[in-house]
């Protein structure tokens, strides 16, 4: 036995050609996405023994694997997730906040504009050129909340069909995911180039949502979405989809499906591109779009209100100028009713009072051992409510009304009281005439102990005691000091009218509908005069108009009509601040990641430019080997011919 000089050559020449290979493979695939670097193991074959030493028979190649940190590709799928998820956030805000700067600047303008057209009209109440413009830039108002709201649900169609886009793409991926754990399980997981595929789905998969990937001792990963949705389990594949809206259709829900069963997948929990649409959706457009309908609410009630405390230019009672605010096509989705519930139950939604509500949602429940709960969705206040008859009334500025058969245990209701009312605003006044410009003047006695004023709320040209006085006058005799407070009501000759109790500072008779206001103590015997004479150049009224644009009518007095819009457009500027700070953050983090996972998986040509000389050197002297045996071998059989 003799140590083989030839055979040891011929296993170094080919191992250092498996390195070359490998080397080679890297080089080829330095800028190929996704792809991990390969490293050959090399290993000497066993020693032979000759005499009283050990002599080695050569090397070969044992392994070839993928360089690939579980722990970096973890934390690079956490830094996808996050930095999707804030890019994607960031995107949606920018365009809302360009909608609101751009389009939605002439809200509040043409609010603006209407203002001070109401003011022309104080100052020249007869013209009917100037009354004629007023009507225009109530229009123009009308228009400008209908567009801004036309975007606003653009913006959910658009926000709909991306989450749509993203689901189908999940689909897709998780169907190749499923193929791919087909072939691993056949090669123990052994394969490099269907495990970097693997991987590169798996990443792609990360910016919809949060990836959550289980080894199996198949070689197979399993892999689920959000720490809840089993989305590839070995073979088996499950499906993402979309279902109509519950309680409102135009707000799809995701599911997932595997086989016949499907469950509803909790979009908050979800992360990355599809978790942020959704909460983009949810968070922020329609809040906006609620908020919006505050507005037009708000618009409509106050020049609404405003006109039925004065006389328009023929003398009668002013009339609407926009819709009424509980007008149907104002009323449009302020219920959504929930899938599940059993009973018969439809609720409608009145607005009572423009100046409480908050812009904001409500659910409505009932269960038998509670009764009626009205739930913020905002603060989370919980509210009981009493039925009076078919009437639930509630201190956020609305009432609810229950019709149409029994309700049931469990049942509930999704209240959104401003809903629909910036698409429904329009203006329904068309004789310029009809803009209610004069007012009635209101006179205190001077015998008037001067603790006491009253505020006129509307008038009713429909009650017969008004009918009969209106043209003249009316006059209300308060006994503040009394308990319980009253009046009587005399007309312009003296005779009396009647008599009645003054309710919550309140007195709603003969068609004059007015607040009373007392500091100290009141008169026994306190009057005023309501002087319904009318004249064509009254402007009372029309100043009054004028004036609210710096009242604080709404959220319970603590906002005017323009600050309710001001606010949102604020709000939705901060928060695409937020998000383009959040956009930096998870961009760094992100790289950090990238660039940990890169220095050990990826392929670095200075290294593998250095392992190609390395690797020729070796296969060359190798090779020098086989020439050197073969000239020995030559020698030695000269050497006996």
């Amino acid at each position: 036995m003799s140590i083989d000089l030839l055979n040891i050559a011929r296993t170094g020449v080919q191992a250092s050609q498996a390195q070359l290979g490998v080397t080679s493979n890297n080089i080829a695939n330095a800028n190929t996405e996704g792809y991990n670097r390969q490293v050959a193991t090399q290993s000497s074959l066993e020693s032979q023994r000759l005499g009283n030493s050990f002599y080695g028979t050569g090397t070969y190649v044992s392994d070839v694997k993928r360089v690939y940190n579980e722990f970096a590709a973890r934390e690079l799928r956490i830094g996808q997730t996050s930095m999707s998820a804030a890019e994607t956030s960031y995107s949606k805000l920018s365009e809302l906040d360009q909608i609101y700067s751009q389009i939605g600047k002439m809200v509040p303008e043409n609010l603006n504009n209407f203002f001070a057209s109401i003011n022309s009209v104080a100052d020249l109440p007869t013209d009917l050129g100037i009354r004629t413009n007023s009507l225009s830039s109530a229009q123009q108002l009308a228009a400008g909340l209908n567009q801004m709201q036309s975007q606003l649900d653009g913006q959910v169609k658009q926000t709909n069909s991306q989450i749509e886009s993203i689901t189908t793409r999940i689909n897709e991926i998780s169907k190749e995911l499923g193929s791919i754990n087909l072939e691993l399980m056949k090669s123990q997981g052994q394969d490099s180039q269907v495990l970097d595929k693997q991987d590169a789905l798996i990443l792609e998969l990360s910016q919809y949502a949060q990836v959550n990937v289980i080894p199996l001792d198949t070689g197979a990963k399993s892999i689920m979405l959000g720490g809840s949705v089993m989305l590839v389990s070995g073979e088996v594949s499950m499906s993402m989809g979309m279902s109509t809206g519950d309680p409102y259709p135009n707000e799809p829900r995701i599911n997932a499906s595997i086989g016949d069963k499907t469950l509803n997948v909790d979009p908050s929990k979800l992360g990355g591109q599809l978790g942020a649409l959704f909460s983009f959706r949810d968070d922020t457009l329609l809040p906006a779009s609620t908020e919006l309908g505050q507005l037009a609410l708000g618009i409509a009630d106050t020049f609404n209100e405003m006109q039925s405390k004065g006389f328009d230019l023929n003398g009668d009672i002013g009339s609407n100028i926009f819709r009424d605010i509980n007008d149907p096509l104002m009323a449009s989705g302020r219920v959504g009713s929930n899938s599940t519930n059993s009973g018969t139950a439809a609720m409608s939604v009145n607005i009572d009072d423009v100046g409480a509500l908050s812009g904001g949602s409500y659910q409505l429940g009932y269960t038998t051992a509670n009764g009626y709960q009205l739930t913020d969705n905002q603060t989370g206040k919980v509210s009981n409510l009493t039925l009076s008859g078919t009437q639930l009334t509630s201190s956020a500025g609305f009432s609810i009304n229950v019709a149409g058969g029994p309700i049931a245990d469990g049942d509930k209701f999704e209240i959104r009281p401003t809903a629909g009312a910036a698409a429904g605003l329009k203006v329904v006044m068309t004789d310029p005439k009809g803009i209610a410009a004069a007012g009635p003047q209101i006179t205190p006695n001077t015998a008037n102990s001067g603790n006491t004023a009253i505020s006129l709320n509307s008038m009713d040209s429909t009650n017969a005691v008004f009918q009969s006085v209106n043209g003249s006058s009316i006059t209300f005799e308060l006994n503040t000091a009394a308990v319980p407070n009253t009046y009587e009501a005399f007309d312009s000759s003296g005779t009396s009218l009647g008599t009645g109790t003054i309710s919550n500072n309140n007195i709603n008779a003969f068609g004059m509908d007015f607040d009373i206001t007392t500091s100290g103590t009141g008169g026994t015997a306190d009057s005023f005069t309501f002087d319904l004479a009318f004249a064509e150049g009254n402007n009372n009224n029309a100043v009054e108009i004028a004036k609210l644009s710096d009242v604080k009518l709404m959220n319970n007095s603590t906002g005017t009509l323009t600050s309710v819009f001001e606010n949102t457009k604020l709000d939705i500027g901060s928060q695409t601040k937020s998000a383009e700070v959040r956009v930096g953050s998870a961009t760094a983090i992100y790289q950090q990641a990238s660039t940990r996972v890169q220095s050990e998986s990826g392929v670095n040509l200075d290294e593998e430019a250095a392992n190609l000389l390395r690797f020729q050197q070796s296969y060359q002297a190798a090779a020098r080997i086989m020439t050197t045996a073969q000239t020995i071998f030559d020698t030695l059989l000269s050497s006996v011919r």
